[in-house]
């Protein structure tokens, strides 16, 4: 249970076994037909790795309560005994042989991804343009599905946990945007990640080149709204009104977007920024916005000085990369990411579009 640790003992059950219900589960819990540890439990207790839960159903309750209609693979829930006129299973684990497929596909078809960092709890990956975060429809191989493939052919995930515990991509990224992908190989490294981009406490920096000149850094505020028909976003900027004339609606869709130039070169400048907050699109409906859109974004740029780059310089998707990211400081047992920095190697199609003014567009 080394991925369930610190998770509630009643939130666990709930997630094995969807079907059962809270209160049926409670009840069980009281007349010890589920047992931690082979002792009476009320629900309330923080799992640790070594734990030991055991249900005490038939075979036909058990596979109800699972949302199943066959027994586990053998091999795949452990320790059955006989028991009375039940059956005795230590819960390790359903093999559902259809996404174990689909993620060992997706860790065989997806070339490219680049690991930063890993521990036991968090993954740090570097995903190549071009590649989805996460799946936008059936049947896509995203980075999640990546994900398991590569911890089940590292050892670090097995067949049996899949159904407990899934590892998931924390922050996502445009097909289009490569760069720094934030990873939770556990249940503790979810809950980490999830509460420092919560509280923005990590620090997520990109590289983008735009169109002009940039002159300082800037700060820049405003609210987003989707237009869910078109895959589109609107900025309507801060100062545009008082906070108490933004629509409730808007409110909630607040954004923040600080940058800062590199360096300029001929009609572009290649700008450091910084995401303070999260939305879609928001990069790159923020600084187009201004007047700067992204090199290479056709839903939001500039479509003649993009097409002038992709006959140039083969330039096809968004010049924007998630390049690095600093963690605040951190305890046990994430100690080891405190208050460190890690940072990705530009694209090389950054690098190829500086030669035209002899400059480099590698790390600056």
């Amino acid at each position: 249970m080394q991925k369930d640790a610190g998770q509630r003992l009643d939130k666990y059950l709930c997630r094995i076994l969807p079907e059962a219900g809270n209160g049926f589960l409670h009840k069980m819990l009281r007349k010890k037909n589920i047992t931690l540890n082979d002792r009476r439990a009320d629900g309330a207790e923080r799992l640790a790795e070594g734990d030991s839960v055991k249900i005490f159903f038939s075979d036909e309750t058990l596979l109800k309560f699972m949302g199943r209609t066959a027994l586990p693979e053998d091999g795949q829930a452990k320790n059955a005994e006989t028991h009375g006129d039940t059956e005795l299973w230590t819960v390790s684990g359903v093999n559902d042989t259809a996404l174990l497929r689909e993620c060992r596909t997706a860790y065989e078809k997806i070339r490219g991804v680049g690991i930063l960092y890993e521990n036991e709890h968090v993954l740090l990956a570097d995903k190549p343009v071009g590649v989805l975060s996460q799946k936008a429809a059936r049947g896509d191989l995203s980075l999640n599905e990546w994900l398991i493939g590569y911890l089940l052919a590292s050892g670090g995930l097995q067949e049996g946990e899949i159904a407990y515990y899934r590892p998931s991509v924390c922050n996502r990224l445009d097909r289009n945007t490569g760069g720094i992908v934030l990873c939770a190989k556990s249940l503790q490294g979810a809950r980490m990640l999830g509460g420092v981009l919560r509280d923005r406490t990590i620090r997520k920096y990109y590289r983008a080149y735009v169109k002009g000149t940039v002159d300082g850094e800037q700060l820049i505020e405003g609210y987003l709204m989707k237009d869910e028909a078109h895959n589109r976003v609107r900025i309507q900027p801060a100062d545009a009104c008082e906070v108490s004339a933004v629509p409730e609606s808007l409110r909630h869709s607040y954004i923040k977007t600080g940058y800062r130039p590199i360096r300029t070169e001929r009609d572009k400048t290649l700008l450091e920024v910084e995401l303070f907050t999260g939305r879609s699109h928001q990069i790159r409906a923020h600084l187009a916005g201004i007047g700067h859109p992204v090199l290479g974004d056709y839903k939001y740029g500039d479509k003649e000085w993009n097409d002038r780059y992709r006959r140039g310089f083969q330039v096809r998707t968004q010049l924007l990369c998630a390049y690095k990211v600093a963690f605040p400081q951190l305890a046990e047992p994430f100690a080891d990411l405190s208050g460190r920095e890690f940072v990705a190697e530009l694209p090389e199609i950054f690098a190829r579009v500086a030669e035209e003014t002899g400059e480099r567009g590698g790390r600056a």
